[in-house]
């Protein structure tokens, strides 16, 4: 096969909300396929229905229903992450049964009333509005509660007890179920498991030290320090210009450095000192989880789903061809 590539894979940084990692032996094409699958097409459960029984609250229903649908809702795994929810759950239109069931749906309850609230709470505050958050939605799976945070971090430093759903006051209550079924945020937003997923190009910068070497000092060190991403380095003992460390990760702005070498040039038609271009073939992805998943499940339920549909895809020609 002509051009056979094997992409392979690095970790840099992982987290329980983040995860950056070096995707390389590949081009553009592969990359950009990967992070449209971490986007649009890795499965995840999110309240699509809500049931109301009583709310008195100030918030319509339709609003508190949105609310509900964007709770970031975890699938618990083996390894208790957050995990691919298409291992414990059909999608809800391939289910027999004629609303939802426990094989494609999980029920979650919530019932505050502020008079019962209020009634347990300290001396000075009682009479004060509480805030319900989605610590109150009670699953009727034990494997899928809602992500109150998206890690421990935000958890100990957070000083309410998850995301904020309505005030209610003297008075008010709220009751309702909601249904949680799984999907791909393709068909809706509530449905996607990352916040952030995004890729840059690995810089590649090339020293022209036969150039560099016909500088005087001065210009060499308004050369060092012209690029705000500070690139480049100065050897006080030899007078060499070198790359500084971790430069890959900084090098992210280099127009200045462009100008100001431009302006150096003993002739225009002369080479580069600096020369910065991008890699076509060493990419490093951020994935940062809404806490649905963990983001090292996330990038391994899209591969998956890119295999597919790679092998979907095959199938098709190869019947095209026959």
């Amino acid at each position: 096969m002509p051009n056979q590539r094997f992409p392979k894979c690095k970790i840099i940084s992982s987290s329980q909300s983040s995860l950056s990692f070096e995707l390389y032996d590949t081009d553009v094409s592969m990359a950009n396929s990967l992070r449209r699958c971490v986007i649009a097409e890795v499965p995840t459960m999110a309240i699509d229905l809500v049931e109301f029984q009583d709310n008195t609250s100030c918030l319509q229903d339709e609003y508190i229903a949105h609310r509900l649908g964007m709770i970031p809702v975890k699938v618990i795994n083996e390894d208790y992450k957050g995990g691919d929810c298409a291992e414990y759950f059909a999608p809800h239109f391939e289910c027999t049964c004629e609303s939802y069931c426990e094989k494609c749906a999980v029920t979650y309850s919530l019932d505050v009333d502020y008079e019962k609230v209020n009634d347990g709470r300290p001396d000075d505050e009682k009479g004060t509005p509480i805030i319900v958050t989605s610590d109150s939605l009670k699953p009727s799976n034990d494997r899928c509660p809602v992500a109150n945070f998206v890690d421990s971090a935000e958890k100990e430093f957070s000083q309410d007890t998850g995301i904020s759903i309505v005030k209610l006051t003297s008075g008010q209550k709220i009751k309702l179920k909601a249904i949680a079924r799984m999907g791909i945020s393709k068909e809706h937003a509530k449905w996607c498991p990352v916040g952030v997923a995004t890729y840059r190009f690995i810089p590649e910068i090339f020293l022209n030290q036969e150039q560099l070497a016909k500088l005087s000092l001065d210009q060499k060190k308004q050369l060092v320090d012209c690029c705000p991403d500070r690139i480049l380095t100065l050897d006080d003992a030899t007078g060499k210009i070198e790359l500084a460390e971790g430069y890959e990760e900084r090098a992210t702005f280099t127009e200045d450095l462009k100008y100001i070498q431009g302006a150096m040039k003993f002739k225009p038609e002369d080479e580069d000192f600096v020369r910065v271009t991008q890699s076509t073939n060493r990419f490093v992805f951020t994935v940062e989880s809404t806490g649905s998943m963990h983001p090292e499940e996330i990038v391994k339920s899209a591969l998956k789903r890119l295999q597919l549909k790679l092998s979907n895809l095959t199938e098709v020609i190869t019947k095209l061809d026959a």
